[in-house]
């Protein structure tokens, strides 16, 4: 698996095979783990992607217009970059998670744990406007907020996944997914300072190891900023 996926999601099967071999072990149905003298695969640690502001402005510069595609799309783009929401939780929104009132979305998120988000008052305005065009779309009767720009149909999120892919050709900016802006909301969080448990809360984690690990960049970061700023290396 290592060889033909990544050694993280190698890692994440090695203990899910840990977990049910220890239950079997446990309800007697085994008497010994195969997985015993399995070591955990090890992974590199790699300092997680971010999408630079002007990245995401390129992509913004790209929705310019009136249309409902234009609209949809800035709408998407501002909100999982204001968010850092996944793909998947911002895909299978319906209208009624929008609560315009408080500029508020609620996001169900993996395990089925919900949780409110607050967004930005030029996110509000994007969804507003998408909102109002989407009155007059043939789908306007289906709960999905995301629609597709002709028929009746949803727009799912592999559908907003090739969407994004798209905009980012168009817009000469490589590597587009919605993951890039989870990435970026968690490393500007920790850059600005902020509190590991509230950065868990808004983005949906309950292992304190994902803070750790989107926040390195942010470490890494600080320290560049530090170095600059002493001077270090540039005595000599």
């Amino acid at each position: 698996m290592i060889q033909t996926r990544s050694a993280s999601t190698a890692l994440n099967k090695h203990k899910g095979l840990q977990q049910f071999f220890r239950f079997l072990l446990n309800e007697e149905e085994i008497d010994r783990s195969p997985m015993e003298r399995v070591r955990q695969p090890k992974t590199p640690t790699k300092l997680i992607p971010i999408i630079p502001e002007d990245d995401t402005r390129r992509l913004i510069e790209q929705c310019k217009g009136r249309g409902f595609a234009a609209l949809r799309d800035e709408a998407l783009i501002r909100l999982y970059a204001n968010t850092g929401a996944r793909l998947s939780e911002v895909g299978n929104l319906s209208v009624d998670d929008l609560d315009m009132a408080t500029e508020s979305v609620h996001f169900t998120g993996k395990g089925s744990r919900d949780r409110r988000v607050r967004f930005g008052p030029r996110t509000a305005r994007a969804l507003s406007r998408y909102l109002r065009a989407r009155t007059q779309h043939k789908g306007a009767q289906l709960p999905n907020l995301w629609l597709a720009e002709r028929g009746s149909k949803p727009l799912a999120p592999n559908g907003i996944k090739i969407r994004l892919k798209r905009l980012g050709q168009a817009a000469g900016v490589d590597g587009v997914h919605a993951h890039r802006w989870r990435h970026t909301f968690a490393h500007e969080w920790k850059l600005a300072g902020g509190d590991s448990g509230d950065l868990m809360l808004l983005l949906g984690w309950t292992s304190e190891d994902m803070p750790r690990h989107y926040g390195a960049s942010a470490a890494a970061q600080r320290a560049q900023e530090v170095q600059q700023r002493l001077g270090i290396g540039e005595r000599i």
